[in-house]
């Protein structure tokens, strides 16, 4: 028992700890009680780079990278670049041995202009168009998912040399959650239902293709999954699935791609991917599904986004005002809101917020982050503790912001978007900059 659990009255002045989990490894309190990242004070990148501004680590990213090549040595390892994809970061992940995995030609340009090989680009989407099919093709992008049999005819067409291909298969496993992240059911947008009549005809059609080198089936199961046993029953299903496709249609697959969608604890408590219990599963699963189908072991692929780069990321925010409401809620207006972060009010995302300017000790409250813009829907995180003495100008850093931020990103009531500045071992280095008035306005020519 200690003197908290003896006195509780304690707790109001006991200064909130930083949660491993939730921020990136390199995150400490100064001598000055600031909060730094990547050995840079965050209150000072909030007056050089104004607010709101994401910052990345890059050392966590590449960090996150060598953890799965460390727990998946003989399996590929794609960064979903859907999560984040900016040059610098195309860069850190290609440094670190990952191919990139994008979804439409605006992803593709990015990852080129990084000196990615293109060798190492899949090419996903449910709805890929024409011009951008042809730019990947011409690209030299070494696998294109495909999703529809509309795509098995345009590829082939446009190929004209053996393209390498995928088909997308949901092998009918729901995780729950969220509806918009329910991936590996039969009913919804993505793919071809296993065992459906459908995927058998998008068989036949990609095999009486001279020019489309099938190499293997993909599956994505859902997002945010923290329960590894989904991963091994889809393993099961897909081995089957290959097996079947073998047996009736005289293919061999060698190529077995099972997504991303590994969960990241987004508040202190949340539940995330043990990677090494995946790779167990995955391995185990393996094993007893070839044997049991007398199927040679396929080439495992991976496809991590938001595993790679939430972590790395920390969004700040200045304070506006503070409303105490009779009988409600405190709500702590910030200087940006759904804008930058719309997880909230798209998927009910839950985050932590600290002050980031000072390491405040004494009583705190419970209070309601909202954000600038005109919704109601416009919140960032709720049951938040902050410190009663919070006054507008201070820093709020929101940690686990690295992913799916910058990219859902809107200039929703003409506010520009904020700049992406990445820290490393002191030093700090603008990888966007801030979308100006200038810019938005660039766009406007009804004049």
């Amino acid at each position: 028992m200690t003197l908290a659990d003896i006195f509780p009255s304690l707790l109001s002045g006991t200064p909130p700890r930083l949660d491993s989990a939730i921020w990136p490894r390199e995150t400490h309190y100064d001598e000055e009680g600031r909060i730094t990242v990547g050995g840079v004070a965050l209150a000072d990148i909030a007056d050089q780079y104004g607010t709101p501004t994401y910052v990345l680590d890059e050392n966590e990213v590449r960090d996150r990278c060598r953890a799965y090549r460390k727990y998946f040595p003989e399996a590929e390892t794609i960064y979903a670049g859907k999560a984040l994809l900016t040059r610098a970061v195309a860069e850190w992940v290609a440094e670190e041995g990952l191919s990139i995995d994008v979804c439409s030609a605006g992803e593709l340009a990015v990852a080129l202009s990084a000196w990615v090989d293109p060798r190492r680009v899949v090419l996903h989407g449910n709805g890929k168009p024409f011009g951008e099919l042809e730019t990947a093709i011409g690209s030299g992008v070494g696998r294109i998912v495909l999703d529809s049999l509309s795509e098995i005819t345009l590829v082939s067409a446009l190929a004209t040399t053996p393209q390498r291909v995928l088909l997308r298969v949901t092998p009918d496993i729901d995780v729950h959650g969220h509806p918009a992240v329910r991936t590996g059911v039969a009913d919804q947008k993505f793919g071809f239902p296993i065992g459906s009549h459908m995927l058998d005809e998008a068989v036949e059609r990609i095999v009486r293709q001279p020019n489309l080198e099938f190499a293997g089936l993909h599956c994505h199961i859902g997002s945010q999954i923290s329960d590894t046993f989904p991963y091994g029953e889809a393993v099961r299903r897909m081995i089957a699935a290959m097996a079947r496709i073998r047996d009736e249609h005289g293919v061999t697959l060698t190529d077995l791609d099972l997504g991303g969608g590994h969960a990241v604890a987004y508040r202190s408590g949340d539940a995330e991917m043990n990677l090494p219990e995946l790779a167990d599963i995955i391995e185990d699963s393996l094993d007893a599904a070839c044997a049991r189908h007398g199927f040679p072991r396929p080439r495992i692929a991976l496809e991590p986004g938001r595993a790679i780069v939430a972590r790395a990321g920390v969004t700040l925010y200045r304070v506006l005002t503070v409303k105490h409401i009779d009988d409600g809620q405190t709500y702590v207006t910030v200087d940006g809101g759904m804008c930058d972060n719309p997880r909230v009010a798209l998927y009910g995302a839950r985050y932590d917020a600290v002050v980031a300017n000072r390491h405040p000790t004494g009583p705190h409250m419970t209070a309601t982050i909202a954000g600038r813009y005109c919704e109601a829907g416009d919140i960032l995180a709720r049951d938040v503790r902050l410190p009663v003495d919070l006054r507008p100008g201070e820093v709020l850093a929101v940690p686990c912001t690295g992913a799916y931020h910058h990219s859902l990103a809107s200039s929703y009531n003409g506010v520009g978007r904020p700049p992406i500045v990445a820290v490393r071992e002191g030093h700090t280095r603008e990888l966007v900059r801030r979308e100006t008035l200038e810019d938005l306005m660039r766009r406007d020519v009804g004049r």
